[in-house]
């Protein structure tokens, strides 16, 4: 259809205007010379082409004549929509474009903007550090010259004051001078006044010197004369009247006889009202009702007087032992028990072992099972008492032989008084003590039995040795003793406090008796009180938490810093004290692991195999056979 509008064909210019053939044509410019661009643009767009009108007309007559008039009118129809379509596609492409390049625009107008408001910050920062700059500069010149100011000043001061220190020690010193001079001249002249006097009353101060010592030798003279008139005539009348010699000698004795008497008596009463109603100085712990010690405590004086009606419980309630350790005590308590009620002599024993392995505690027990009053005291007490220890070593012997119940007297640490003599350097002093008590216990006793407790007993004396019925060692707890104790001082410090409610302490959800098992493997080597302490320190730690609770991983924490501490205590000990109290029970310990730097507890968690089980079981079962086989040897 291009062809029958016309749109191929270029349009052809718009005829020239014929020229007019009026006589100023040759003169006068044409119409259009003196219109604008803009003029003239509209005057060619008034102008049509007639002859492209002409052509359609001819087109449209044969499209008529033509039997597909109508399939090209609706083809020409659909061209031009598609035209249209496209046209409007290409508007709005450009319509697109104008828009993305207005936002490109306004891209470079922001980032433009940026630039320069970085730019402007970047001065901005720079003039306020240039003015900072200078004001520190200012400031530090203004201080150097505020501190020389101020030096020059305290020059000047300082000059001033040391000139008027000069002119106050130069005052002082021509004010001391004179002085001086002035008191030299007077006592000189007070000297020369002095002796002029003396000279002149030289005579006088000589008669009066004679009669001085004359009326001392006529004092002295007539009192010995008076003291030997008296005395004679005291002597001439008892020799010569025997009455009064009768009388004199009957006072003097009887003054000497109520002296003597006094001092006894007050010496057996002393020692009544000691045995009676005080204790020993020498006894630091008793279950023995004392009256001086009611009134001192009376609370708990009053507390033990209610446990002594309670039924005597069993010997080894509360202690965790070996098994075989512990049939072998209970025999004992059994036979002690028997002892008392039988009125039978007791056997004295000895306790020896690692520290912390209940020795104290069974002693306490034994005395409370069978009955009978308990008394502790120190070994180490004695040795700074002196000379005055032998007479403190049998007071305690005679306020025990005072007791209906008989006592039970344990020594703790016995090897400090108690040593060889042969061997040892001992003070006199403590050999005296040592053979008082030597004295005391030379019989057996049907009112004391005696206990001795030591780390060391290879330093007993050998009359000591003598005087012992039955040795007994305490080793240190093995894999399933460690288990029970564990459990005893978990449920004692941390679950018991718990359920009550009555204290800030709760503890976690988890398997208590795993854990009881896993901290007795990690704790070989170490002693019931070790064992004990572990406990207190699980109630610290969750009275310390923020909320009062004592988890499983804080209990592991605390027994890995304990182990620890327990193994550098013993890399501590001596080649002598290893040798000599803990190196039978220090054979079987795992090695000290070693780091650098400060030590830090880990988390290691155990597994649970087997035959780590069984290990552990038979390496406990090793130890026990091996302690039992070191008693045995011990009491034969």
């Amino acid at each position: 259809m291009s062809w029958l509008f016309g749109y191929s064909r270029p349009q052809m210019p718009p005829p020239e205007d014929p020229p007019s053939n009026d006589g100023e044509s040759g003169t006068a410019p044409p119409a259009t010379a003196n219109l604008t661009k803009a003029e003239k643009r509209a005057m060619e767009a008034y102008r049509f082409d007639s002859s492209a009108l002409e052509r359609a007309a001819q087109a449209a007559k044969e499209l008529e004549r033509s039997r597909h008039a109508k399939e090209a009118l609706e083809i020409s129809k659909m061209q031009e929509i598609t035209r249209q379509q496209e046209q409007m596609a290409k508007i709005k492409e450009y319509e697109v474009s104008i828009e993305q390049a207005k936002v490109q625009q306004k891209k470079i107008d922001h980032e433009e903007r940026r630039k320069t408001l970085q730019e402007e910050t970047k001065q901005h920062q720079m003039r306020a550090q240039y003015q900072d700059q200078l004001a520190k500069k200012r400031y530090e010149e203004q201080l150097v010259q505020q501190q020389k100011s101020q030096e020059e000043i305290l020059k000047k001061q300082e000059e001033s004051v040391a000139k008027q220190e000069a002119l106050r020690r130069a005052t002082i010193e021509h004010e001391m001078e004179l002085r001086e001079k002035n008191k030299l001249k007077a006592i000189e002249a007070e000297a020369r006044a002095r002796a002029k006097a003396d000279r002149e009353n030289r005579d006088i101060t000589l008669e009066q010197i004679r009669l001085k010592a004359a009326e001392n030798r006529t004092t002295i003279l007539e009192g010995i004369k008076t003291a030997g008139s008296v005395i004679g005539t005291g002597l001439n009348a008892l020799v010569t009247d025997w009455d009064k010699t009768l009388a004199a000698a009957g006072g003097l004795s009887l003054l000497a006889l109520g002296v003597y008497t006094a001092k006894g008596a007050t010496s057996v009463t002393a020692r009544f009202i000691e045995a009676r109603i005080g204790k020993p100085s020498l006894i630091n712990e008793t279950s023995r009702f004392s009256l001086l010690e009611a009134i001192k405590h009376p609370i708990l004086t009053m507390s033990k007087a209610v446990n002594r009606f309670r039924k005597p419980t069993d010997a080894l309630a509360g202690v965790v032992l070996e098994p075989s350790l512990e049939r072998r005590l209970r025999d004992i308590a059994i036979a002690t028990k028997n002892t008392r009620l039988n009125k039978g002599y007791y056997r004295n024993l000895l306790m020896y072992g690692p520290p912390g392995t209940g020795k104290t505690l069974f002693s306490k027990k034994l005395a409370k099972h069978s009955e009978m009053d308990y008394a502790i005291l120190t070994g180490g007490d004695v040795a700074p008492m002196g000379k005055g220890a032998v007479a403190a070593i049998h007071k305690v012997f005679d306020w025990a032989n005072t007791s209906r119940k008989g006592v039970l007297l344990f020594i703790d640490e016995a090897d400090a008084f108690l040593r060889k003599r042969s061997s040892e350097r001992i003070s006199e002093d403590l050999r005296a003590a040592l053979n008082a008590f030597l004295y005391r216990t030379s019989d057996q006793s049907s009112r004391i039995m005696l206990v001795l407790a030591s780390n060391t007993p290879q330093q007993f004396d050998s009359a000591i040795n003598d005087r012992l019925d039955k040795m007994i060692e305490f080793g240190l707890p093995g894999y399933e003793e460690r288990e029970r104790l564990i459990r005893l001082y978990f449920d004692k410090f941390v679950l018991q406090p718990a359920s009550e409610g009555k204290r800030r302490l709760s503890v976690e959800q988890f398997d208590y008796g795993a854990l009881c098992s896993k901290l007795a493997e990690r704790t070989a080597g170490m002693s019931g009180r070790a064992l004990s302490k572990l406990g207190v320190a699980w109630q610290a730690a969750a009275y310390a938490s923020d909320d009062g609770r004592l988890t499983e991983r804080m209990c592991i924490e605390i027994c890995d810093d304990a182990v620890a501490d327990h193994r550098q205590k013993m890399e501590w000990l001596s080649e002598e004290e290893k040798s000599r109290t803990m190196m039978p029970y220090l054979l079987d310990l795992p090695p000290l692991d070693k780091t650098t730097g400060h030590t830090k507890a880990t988390i290691v968690e155990i597994e649970d195999d087997n035959d780590k089980k069984e290990s552990a079981t038979t390496k406990v079962k090793t130890v026990s056979k091996k302690t039992s086989n070191k008693s045995t040897d011990m009491e034969k």
